[in-house]
């Protein structure tokens, strides 16, 4: 069991699980992030959470105050009165005979109009989110290309669209000794092969020659683990239908990379000379007997 300092939050990003302490929370200030960043279903039930729970409050302010015409005094004929008003219904059998219930039902108004307005705000705010649909293979594969030791791994555009001018920026980031004796990350960037495309439509096999340079040189795969090596992968670029700024960012750790193998070919050529993709290979990998870290199926 891991010994944990007294308020340790367990944090998980791009696939990393780690432990914060001494953090600042501001769930107020960074509820609107939160909001875009979940899910549709968990969105939809949050907004309709928080109008149940205004017009409950109403509701009970109601059944306080009376002098709703109409009502039998229960508390559902006050938090109907109180969707009504919210809702801008108007079904005309209850309605307010009191100065209280009127001005409570002025103050509803105004607050609905409020609430309406963040509501369509935070719906369309989310609708209008660009986004894309890249996958990146399961795993990257160290293996020889061209002579060379390659680190390779494939990306790939899920949805019709072109992305314009996409472009990769992958770093590494391994655990190092200092000489001082103190653990230290350090981060490098990756020079690649090919670090840009026109226009990405389908595949981008991406590649990254391991010289003498490269923070990977002359490491096994139990160098790798040694090394917790994490790869970082951000693509941006442009999407062709909306004209907006789309990204994707992924992670593959040391257990991602393997080593002696290499990606399946998804082309192949049809006896008529056409061409064949076969994107259920996209993630598959075999053994590279070429290579020289060869390993045996």
């Amino acid at each position: 069991m891991i010994d944990l300092p007294p308020g340790a939050r367990k944090v998980t990003q791009q696939g990393s699980t780690f432990y914060v302490v001494g953090d600042e929370r501001h769930p107020l200030r960074d509820a609107y992030h939160t909001f875009l960043r979940a899910r549709w279903p968990l969105s939809l039930a949050l907004l309709g959470a928080g109008f149940f729970v205004v017009n409950v409050v109403f509701a009970g302010v109601y059944l306080v105050v009376g002098g709703v015409e109409g009502s039998r005094g229960t508390f559902l004929d006050a938090l109907s009165f109180s969707v009504q008003t919210m809702a801008t219904i108007g079904y005309g059998v209850m309605h307010p005979e009191s100065t209280g219930a009127t001005i409570v039902m002025i103050v509803e108004s105004m607050i609905a109009i409020i609430v309406t307005a963040l509501a369509t705000g935070l719906v369309f705010a989310k609708f209008s989110r660009p986004t894309t649909r890249v996958a990146f293979s399961r795993h990257a594969v160290i293996t020889d290309h061209e002579g060379q030791r390659t680190l390779i791994f494939r990306v790939g555009n899920r949805r019709g669209n072109v992305i314009v001018e996409a472009t990769l920026h992958v770093s590494a980031v391994v655990t190092t000794t200092t000489a001082e004796g103190e653990t230290f990350y350090k981060a490098s960037d990756l020079k690649l092969v090919r670090d840009r495309q026109v226009g990405m439509t389908r595949g981008w096999t991406v590649m990254h020659v391991i010289d003498e340079t490269s923070p990977f040189h002359g490491m096994d795969a139990a160098a790798l683990k040694a090394a917790e090596v994490e790869i970082y992968i951000a693509l941006t670029g442009i999407d062709d239908i909306t004209i907006q700024t789309v990204h994707s960012l992924h992670v593959y750790t040391d257990a991602d990379v393997k080593i002696g193998y290499r990606l399946a070919d998804t082309l192949s050529q049809l006896p008529g000379g056409q061409f064949l993709v076969d994107l259920g290979k996209f993630d598959a990998i075999v053994p590279d007997t070429t290579s020289r870290d060869s390993v045996r199926a």
